[in-house]
């Protein structure tokens, strides 16, 4: 993961308490990884009303200097409902590793244990980083089902069970010692929780009522007026209109504004030769579209429509949440393995590369993430993660390198232009 943070719940001796997580994400030089808390404190809410108070109105804390902070503060508070991908009962963690190794079983093991190190790590906490430091054979969960079959396997998940079930009173006592709960703001704890009961009443209105019409009836009619109203869609959308995507991406030289449509499968982006042309600036790229034509985008049939809203100045990017590519610290993320990885960012990032590399006429790319290769395994299995599956195994340094001269690779054809 990179360059978010993520509410979680996590259930403790005082309950399940809420706060958030910055996975690893960089600054300059510097790589960092952080819980929202203060020096040797990690804060943890009741709730998610009075941890969505807590950030709106608490200016002092390890998470401020994150560059997803500000957003974060103005999320309303259902978006900081954790998922049940990132809600861990760390309680019931013996119990669990007393279960069959089913993969449903292992996947919740596996994502428990993980944020337990994790917390240990970022909050030097010396009974947790003892326990998985002194008991590598945990690290046998993260494979999956295979390494559990056949009496061995029966064996090695047995043992689990035991190192668990010894050791986990003190690793549950060391994170409630870390633990602290802050003061809120009463008003801005009410004004979380009416935030909630809307979003669930909205939600309620929201489930399909159904009706004893006759579906038959007046079938026409609805067909009709659908039409319309996709007419309408396309017609108020531009870009979709023209048949263009405006994209941004990111990198470790800095951010990118720049077109991208598909002739077929074939992507074509706003460059010329395999080169992509990147722009600093809605401005500039505007300028840019108004008076050139020599790149490959001016061939499509639909771009006299783009140069002419551009040479009006009457054209907008908006750039739709797909279509925003990050490339900065994956390769730092690969370094840590699959778990580690925003599967999300990387599935985008592997779009982008295959799509630039295509329109270059390049083999490279498809080449490197072919899942006969260790870095094509790696990524398929952190974008496809499942249980059953032999997940790749460290040391991964290759890979990340590999990922690396990729990426390299890109940003040598994405030029910039203004």
């Amino acid at each position: 993961m990179a360059g978010d943070i993520v509410p979680i719940e996590l259930g403790l001796t005082e309950g399940n308490l809420f706060t958030l997580w910055a996975p690893r994400w960089r600054e300059g030089d510097d790589e960092w990884e952080a819980f929202l808390g203060l020096d040797d404190d990690l804060y943890a809410l009741p709730g998610v009303a009075e941890l969505t108070a807590f950030v709106r109105t608490d200016d002092d804390n390890d998470l401020v200097d994150h560059p997803a902070w500000e957003t974060i503060k103005k999320l309303q508070a259902s978006e900081l409902v954790p998922d049940d991908k990132h809600s861990y009962d760390l309680i019931g963690v013996p119990e669990l590793a007393a279960e069959d190794p089913r993969p449903e079983v292992l996947a919740e093991l596996e994502d428990a244990l993980e944020i337990v190190r994790i917390i240990g790590e970022v909050c030097e906490l010396a009974a947790v980083t003892k326990f998985f430091n002194g008991n590598p054979i945990l690290g046998a969960v993260t494979v999956g089902t295979n390494n559990f079959t056949g009496r061995d396997g029966v064996d090695l998940w047995v043992r689990i069970g035991r190192l668990i079930a010894k050791h986990w009173d003190d690793v549950i006592d060391a994170l409630d010692d870390v633990i602290t709960v802050p003061k809120v703001d009463a008003d801005a704890v009410t004004v979380a929780e009416d935030e909630l009961a809307a979003a669930a009443s909205a939600e309620d209105e929201d489930e399909p009522e159904f009706d004893s019409v006759d579906p038959l009836e007046d079938e026409d009619d609805d067909a009709e007026e659908d039409d319309d109203v996709e007419d309408e869609i396309d017609e108020d959308d531009f870009w979709a209109g023209v048949g263009i995507d405006p994209i941004r991406i990111y990198t470790d030289g800095g951010e990118f504004l720049t077109l991208r449509c598909y002739l077929g499968d074939d992507p074509v982006f706003l460059g010329k030769k395999g080169t992509v042309y990147g722009f600093g600036s809605e401005r500039a790229l505007t300028r840019f579209l108004a008076d050139n034509d020599d790149h490959d985008l001016a061939k499509l049939s639909t771009f006299s429509e783009v140069q002419s809203a551009a040479d009006t100045n009457e054209i907008e990017f908006d750039v739709l949440s797909e279509n925003v590519y990050a490339l900065q610290g994956i390769g730092e993320d690969i370094l840590d393995g699959p778990r580690r990885v925003d599967s999300h960012q990387l599935d985008l990032a592997v779009e982008l590369l295959t799509d630039a590399a295509d329109y270059a006429g390049i083999d490279t790319v498809n080449e490197a993430l072919a899942t006969t290769t260790p870095l094509g395994w790696f990524v398929d299995y952190a974008v496809n993660p499942d249980p059953k599956r032999l997940a790749p195994s460290g040391p991964f340094d290759n890979e990340a390198e590999v990922w690396r001269a990729l990426v390299h690779d890109f940003e040598d054809r994405l030029v910039k232009r203004g």
